[in-house]
């Protein structure tokens, strides 16, 4: 009880002091016991949080409370996955909040309380997390069901819920006091419905005058995929059905697209401020959006986060306060080499033990060891270093061992992307035989799994079908705990690789588009080459490697960076 009474001073606290930008997004990982994210999308948001809580920043977030979570992944002995609800309590990790809106969904009033989570920084500032819920005895059961499930159900349920947190966001925080908001974020295009709540409450009603420029100075637009299937679209008779006339249709349509209701184009068209999550990402968004001009902000993560217990002693040792200024990791360079071995050795200890508790991988410490986990989906490729499984086979034989760990969740409605993780699973189930390559697919990826993942691995995979990579931030994690990326140039890793310093880059940049034969061949070529020699040949240039991974690429690629860039390219 005392627990929750100075919460919710903190919280009065958090309204007096005047939190000024207001970050919608419809997944956020603050807590691993939240299971209200899908992936990157999600931690990126609380990696953004927790970054702005450190520095700050006066921000307040708001998503959608989904009581079921994702999913909880299962996958059956012929390698396909099976989903369960993900249940969890609320009241065991945040509080409810005495507010009450209304919104509107199929012309019938829909109740949403809130649920508040609170983030608190390294220097005291605080960053309230708002959960809406619709999970109310006053509202039917579609209504209820709201708040069950991330990115479940059909349209119809996919543009309610999005209603509820755009819409019922704005009124929320108005209703709870946030009075003197300047800005508006939209992470992704879910909450572009914000947009439209903020112009109906410019508009003059006696000279019907929609004044689209005060909407837009307040509002900011991130677009963190090139995927037109990432991009929510709703055709207008059921934008009509759901949503209702909240502004002209006239209007709306000028605004989101003629034929159908385009999220992405009506958060572009009502933000002065619009960002990609790369350097590449933003230059792609500018080829798919002509007309509009698009900023770039690479992406990060917290780097205390997502720091393994064992380089976290070390940084704590040799570079004193670099959870508060991640740059200063630069100064990684003159950590030892017997230290950032023996920290990473641990590391791949757990890990190691962990697989062969779950499985019958009989994995080995001395093995050198290639993760590969993000999402299931098919331009991800999680296959392609199986292109040829007998040159594969052949590689591993002459050169040394190795060890492949897979993981990710593929989208319930996502068939490609199941049979990815099964064609995945047979493949591991054909190489059981061999002597020189074990492999393992780990179910039910999260948050702590992936800590686990990017902090024990030897070396980091990600082979993304050219230009479908906005940014990936499973490599940055790995560069945060020494381990090098092996991966395509694209997203964020045209701006992280140095050849053999920080790791290994897979096919041409030259190629805009991905050519598949040519990036297996020269994934097979650099593993067969570099990769494998060096880890089991050359431990002394391998460890500077590791180095070179912290001091390059962890100093830069955090959100303590991403979000002072925010502060003054998007927020002042």
């Amino acid at each position: 009880m005392e627990a929750k009474k100075n919460l919710l001073y903190e919280h009065e606290e958090c309204i007096k002091r005047g939190n000024k930008i207001a970050y919608f997004s419809m997944e956020i990982c603050v807590d691993h016991k939240i299971p209200t994210y899908s992936g990157g999308l999600g931690i990126l948001a609380g990696d953004t949080i927790r970054s702005a809580a450190d520095l700050g920043v006066p921000l307040t977030a708001v998503t959608l409370l989904y009581k079921k979570g994702y999913l909880k992944q299962k996958i059956d002995g012929q390698g396909y996955q099976q989903e369960l609800p993900e249940e969890w309590n609320p009241q065991e990790v945040m509080v409810k909040l005495p507010i009450r809106i209304q919104v509107e969904i199929e012309k019938r009033k829909v109740a949403v309380e809130c649920w508040m989570y609170l983030v608190r920084g390294i220097d005291g500032s605080n960053v309230p997390v708002y959960f809406l819920d619709t999970d109310l005895p006053e509202n039917n059961d579609f209504d209820r069901s709201l708040s069950y499930y991330l990115y479940g159900g059909d349209e119809r349920y996919r543009l309610a819920q999005e209603i509820v947190l755009g819409v019922g966001g704005v009124r929320i925080l108005r209703e709870m006091g946030h009075k003197d908001i300047s800005h508006y974020h939209m992470n992704e295009g879910h909450a572009s419905l914000l947009a439209l709540e903020l112009l109906n409450n410019f508009n003059n009603l006696e000279k019907n005058n929609w004044d689209i420029e005060q909407v837009k100075k307040r509002c900011v637009f991130t677009t963190h995929t090139p995927v037109s299937a990432g991009m929510d679209q709703f055709p207008y008779p059921l934008v009509e059905q759901v949503l209702g006339e909240i502004i002209p249709f006239d209007l709306l349509k000028s605004l989101a697209g003629a034929e159908r209701l385009n999220m992405t184009q009506l958060a572009l068209n009502l933000s002065h401020y619009i960002n990609g999550v790369a350097k590449k990402h933003g230059q792609v968004s500018c080829e798919m959006f002509p007309g509009y001009h698009i900023d770039s902000i690479t992406n990060g993560v917290h780097s205390a986060t997502w720091v393994g217990k064992y380089f976290a002693e070390l940084y704590d040792q040799y570079i004193p306060g670099w959870k508060s200024d991640p740059f200063s990791l630069r100064y990684a360079l003159n950590i030892p080499d017997g230290e950032v071995w023996q920290a990473h050795q641990k590391a791949k200890g757990e890990l190691i033990e962990y697989i062969n508790k779950v499985s019958n991988s009989a994995f080995e410490k001395e093995v050198l060891t290639i993760g590969f986990a993000r999402r299931a989906t098919t331009y991800k490729r999680a296959d392609l270093i199986f292109y040829d499984l007998n040159r594969l086979k052949e590689i591993a034989g002459k050169k040394g061992k190795i060890q492949l760990v897979f993981a990710g969740k593929a989208h319930p409605k996502d068939g490609p992307g199941k049979e990815l993780i099964a064609k995945v699973v047979r493949i591991s189930q054909q190489l059981s035989d061999s002597d020189n390559i074990k492999m393992v697919y780990l179910e039910d990826y999260n948050m702590d799994l992936g800590k686990m993942l990017t902090s024990g691995v030897d070396v980091w995979l990600n082979t993304p079908k050219k230009p479908q990579e906005a940014s990936g931030t499973s490599g940055m994690k790995a560069a945060h705990n020494g381990i090098p990326s092996f991966s395509i140039l694209d997203g964020w890793w045209v701006e992280g690789c140095i050849e053999g310093v920080t790791g290994w880059s897979i096919g041409s940049a030259a190629n805009l588009e991905s050519i598949e034969q040519e990036e297996a061949d020269s994934l097979y070529r650099k593993l067969e080459m570099e990769v494998i020699p060096a880890y089991y040949n050359q431990r002394a240039h391998w460890i500077n490697i590791m180095r070179h991974c912290i001091a390059v690429n962890a100093s830069f690629f955090n959100t303590h960076r991403m979000v002072l860039q925010y502060v003054s390219n998007a927020y002042l």
